[in-house]
């Protein structure tokens, strides 16, 4: 069989051969080697399913919730995970030594970054996906129903009361003059409630991305 035959077909001692030529041969390994870097290429957008996670988040007032997470929530789960962990926002307030101004500035950061984990997310597994909308939903009531209530409660007042006591009092620390607010029992009350939710939807969060 010469080089360029593709296919030959014949009879030999009553039995049928088939036999391959040398350029079908390399065609069908060229090919092979072809599927297999195409699948390798597109390993990443190949989903891998998680066993189902059940959390609690009650930050979100949502109760128990069960999720079967794909490597994109995980992926999605982590970094919202990251972003509270690494700020104050998931921190129990330590009224010796925090500033009631950075919390709050930790907490305008998480929402800009939760805002983008939230848009990130394909509106198409939103739509189609019971899962994605779940997580949707934590991570906006998260905010809405988490941070929003303090923050409109309590920051706007209590910026503007702490900017003027600082120009009044420079001989005291930031933390003695914090605890001269006239509510500041109530507003740590309410700070503290806070960061206890958002500690557990930390918890939450590292469940459903590292199982």
């Amino acid at each position: 069989m010469d080089f360029n035959t593709l296919l030959e077909i014949k009879i030999e001692n009553g039995s049928l051969l088939v036999l391959l030529g040398p350029l079908l041969i390399v065609v069908i390994l060229i090919t092979l080697m072809f599927v297999i870097y195409g699948a390798w290429r597109n390993r990443s957008k190949i989903k891998l399913k998680w066993k189902p996670v059940e959390v609690e988040a009650s930050i979100a007032k949502l109760g128990s919730v069960k999720l079967v997470p794909d490597n994109e929530m995980v992926r999605i789960a982590h970094n919202a995970w990251t972003e509270l962990i690494t700020r104050k926002a998931a921190i129990p307030f330590d009224e010796e030594n925090d500033l009631i101004v950075e919390v709050y500035n930790s907490w305008f950061e998480l929402f800009r970054e939760f805002r983008i984990l939230t848009k990130s997310i394909p509106a198409e597994e939103v739509r189609n996906n019971k899962d994605y909308k779940q997580l949707v939903q934590l991570l906006i009531d998260a905010l809405n129903k988490g941070l929003r209530p303090n923050l409109t409660r309590w920051q706007a007042k209590f910026r503007h009361w702490y900017d003027e006591e600082q120009k009044k009092r420079p001989e005291l620390s930031p933390q003695e003059i914090q605890r001269l607010f006239p509510q500041y029992n109530e507003l740590v009350t309410d700070l503290k409630r806070v960061n206890t939710q958002l500690i557990g939807f930390a918890e939450a969060l590292r469940k459903i991305a590292h199982g």
